[in-house]
């Protein structure tokens, strides 16, 4: 639909995702949005809107809003008619969906207007029955389909025998702008102890997470309470929303209170400054005792040069270096069993026996590994190269010029 004439145009990529409320995969839309512009296209994102709105306007992304959440089949045929009415009228060359419920709609379209179609393979979908198996095959239905790390390839290439020809391992991208040790002040490192009622003499261990029981945080309250007379200077944050599991919450407060940790560990809801957060902890604790699909938490404290603990389902075996996957000498953190408070206790007092030449050492090694494997411009780039294969277009070329 014009991309012959690529040299003339500029290739036109739209993307459907549910909402920009907040999210990696709503991020990873306005980055590959802007990645688009800055290359010299025309990017359009179609999506019922929300808090994010205002960074995808700022980079140069054009939003229609559009019903992208529902789940209503016969809304999701309406919605297929709907996209490819929008492709046409907009000259539309490729088309990138990013959730389940949005891909079959654009899905459909695609193929109506025959255009290429993509799709990114965000989060390990549980696939209880052949219901949920067939509505989650969608996002293995790309020309090519995106997955977030091997871990995530080689659960689409199990389960839906997708050839590895059509996958194309393209890792989440950190902001190292905004992860930089070097641009976080003092001053908001300092506002983020004083709010949480942290001393100067106190090192924090962080968990950085939304607050659901599959992220762990009452197996690292359980962990707080083995190290609580081994460690005395050590305080555990545990950072994120209850988004609405407020039973889940309230359990974990009453297993810091009948732990008789209430000094020891606090919840303190969602945090807006991470990078702060990152830079005002001793270590970082990835606690999932499911496995993370990429795992954010463990990027994004690295760049910020503070080592991790992670268990070692997953992707973060691919983020963090450890042992035995490396030697000792270039470890990044430390991987554990999931669940096993017995290791998570070992661990724990080995990371904050270090001294201070220790530690940064493992930060400095861990920041240099980020910059080099996890760049949101790395992520953009390949992401380009995806469209370009498809479109013979350049425009990672271009990209990668104005960098």
């Amino acid at each position: 639909m014009g991309h012959e004439l690529m040299g003339l145009k500029r290739p036109t990529i739209l993307q459907i995702i549910p909402e920009l409320a907040t999210g990696g995969a709503e991020l990873s839309a306005i980055e590959i949005a802007a990645a688009v512009v800055r290359a010299g296209g025309r990017a359009i994102v179609l999506s019922e809107g929300g808090r994010m709105a205002d960074r995808l306007a700022a980079v140069g992304g054009e939003l229609v809003i559009f019903p992208a959440a529902t789940k209503n089949p016969m809304k999701l045929l309406a919605n297929a008619s709907a996209i490819e009415r929008i492709a046409r009228k907009e000259n539309v060359d490729l088309i990138h969906a990013r959730s389940r419920a949005p891909a079959w709609s654009a899905l459909i379209a695609a193929r109506r207007a025959k255009l290429p179609f993509v799709t990114t393979y965000h989060g390990i979908y549980n696939e209880k029955g052949r219901a949920k198996r067939l509505y989650n095959s969608v996002m293995a239905r790309g020309d090519i389909v995106i997955a977030n790390s091997r871990y995530t390839a080689d659960i689409v290439k199990k389960r839906y025998a997708t050839p590895e020809e059509r996958i194309r391992v393209i890792y989440r991208g950190v902001d190292l702008d905004a992860f930089d040790p070097a641009v976080v002040s003092a001053e908001r490192v300092k506002n983020l102890r004083d709010k949480w009622g942290v001393t100067d003499e106190q090192r924090i261990v962080l968990h950085a997470a939304r607050l659901t029981k599959w992220k762990g945080q009452g197996e690292v309250i359980a962990a707080a309470a083995r190290i609580r007379d081994k460690v005395r200077d050590c305080v555990f944050i545990l950072a994120g929303d209850a988004q609405g599991r407020d039973d889940y919450r309230q359990g974990l407060l009453d297993q810091v209170a009948s732990a008789g940790l209430e000094g020891i560990v606090r919840l303190v809801g969602h945090v807006d400054d991470i990078p702060a957060a990152f830079a005002a902890s001793h270590i970082a604790f990835v606690a999932s005792n499911e496995p993370e699909a990429f795992g954010r938490a463990a990027a994004e404290a690295q760049a910020m040069a503070c080592p991790v603990i992670s268990t070692n389902i997953g992707a973060p075996p691919e983020t963090v270096l450890a042992p035995p996957h490396v030697a000792a000498s270039d470890r990044t953190g430390w991987l554990v069993a999931p669940s096993d408070i017995d290791e998570y206790e070992s661990v724990l007092l080995e990371a904050l026996s270090l001294d201070d030449a220790a530690r940064a050492e493992i930060g400095a090694r861990a920041r240099r590994h980020v910059m080099e494997m996890f760049s949101t411009f790395k992520m953009q780039r390949l992401t380009l190269a995806v469209y370009d294969e498809l479109l013979k277009t350049s425009m990672q070329i271009t990209f990668a010029r104005g960098n």
